[in-house]
């Protein structure tokens, strides 16, 4: 008999290849000799850049295409092979607003040739390198246009180490990037090692169909294991237990951290979806969710998280395991 499952490969969001050290971020002198051959992926006001080759390569260009030295409002990526990358804003004149804003539950009609879409439509198809670049570039670009003032004084921040720190004008205050923590459990009934059955829920507002698994915000002076029994019980009424940890993946919509668990419950127990949160709630088969994964539509009513997300990956290694 096979052990408890574990996830067979990294959630797309947390994969990355280039150095991401601090020291560089703050070495001038490097950063000038490095910045005639660097690279720069450019993103939108919406957190989209450029794709190509059916969303499998992201668009870069030269870093002399933005001029002699990097922007002030540029990020450093990282580097790699001697190359470093990064991360450059749009303004919204630069947006290309006839491009459709995909949406979580939509695959985008991909092509060949180089379109504009977001994150969690491509992240699965992307390199690794390319997912790393496009996380990291959307996470602090969400961060940087919410951290304009300083949080102790209110005054104006700018932006300093190549993007990774906002210093305040007046009373020189640091600040750095945020990061949400969150939990994310697949919850099973425990029947044998690995269950039969996981529970499944479809937000208020989420389209008729798609489900995923229970997910919420860690609060103030809670491990994460209190938060995925908290969470659960709120969300659904139902309680927990043999919670284990099975990876996580940035989330940078805005700014969070998924942080991924498994865990049992009793499919006796009455599901009670909370209200204004979760709209319905339900038990499904291992066979039903391999199905809807293997052959989206397939399954009646039962449209699954995306690739791009660590859902997706939770669900596809308890399916096959």
């Amino acid at each position: 008999m096979s052990g408890p499952f574990e996830l067979i490969g990294d959630p797309a969001l947390s994969r990355f290849t280039v150095d991401r050290r601090e020291p560089l971020r703050g070495d001038a002198e490097r950063l000038a000799a490095l910045w005639p051959k660097s690279r720069v992926v450019a993103v939108d006001v919406r957190g989209r850049a450029l794709v190509a080759e059916r969303g499998t390569r992201l668009v870069d260009r030269p870093a002399t295409d933005f001029g002699d030295e990097p922007p002030a409002s540029a990020v450093l990526l990282g580097e790699q092979d001697g190359v470093a990358y990064w991360g450059v804003p749009l303004t919204e004149d630069e947006t290309d607003a006839s491009a459709p804003d995909a949406r979580a539950w939509l695959a985008p009609d991909l092509t060949d040739e180089p379109q504009w879409l977001d994150l969690r439509a491509v992240g699965a198809l992307l390199d690794d390198t390319g997912a790393g670049l496009f996380t990291s570039a959307v996470a602090l670009f969400h961060w940087h246009r919410n951290a304009r003032f300083c949080a102790r004084c209110g005054s104006a921040a700018e932006p300093g180490k190549s993007g990774w720190v906002r210093v305040c004008t007046r009373c020189g205050h640091e600040e750095y990037p945020r990061t949400d923590a969150a939990v994310i459990c697949l919850v099973h009934d425990g029947e044998g090692v690995n269950g039969e059955r996981v529970l499944l829920a479809r937000g208020t507002g989420w389209p008729e169909g798609r489900y995923s698994v229970l997910a919420g915000f860690v609060e103030a002076g809670e491990s994460l294991e209190a938060c995925v029994a908290r969470e659960i019980e709120e969300e659904v009424s139902v309680h927990v237990h043999s919670i284990r940890y099975l990876g996580s993946q940035p989330w940078p919509f805005p700014r969070s951290l998924m942080v991924g668990f498994a865990a049992v419950a009793d499919p006796d127990e009455p599901l009670v979806p909370a209200d204004g949160e979760i709209a319905e709630a339900r038990w499904v088969s291992r066979a039903d969710v391999r199905r809807a994964i293997d052959e989206p539509g397939s399954v009646p009513d039962l449209l699954l998280a995306g690739g791009s997300s660590i859902a997706f990956r939770m669900l596809q290694s308890w399916s096959r395991a």
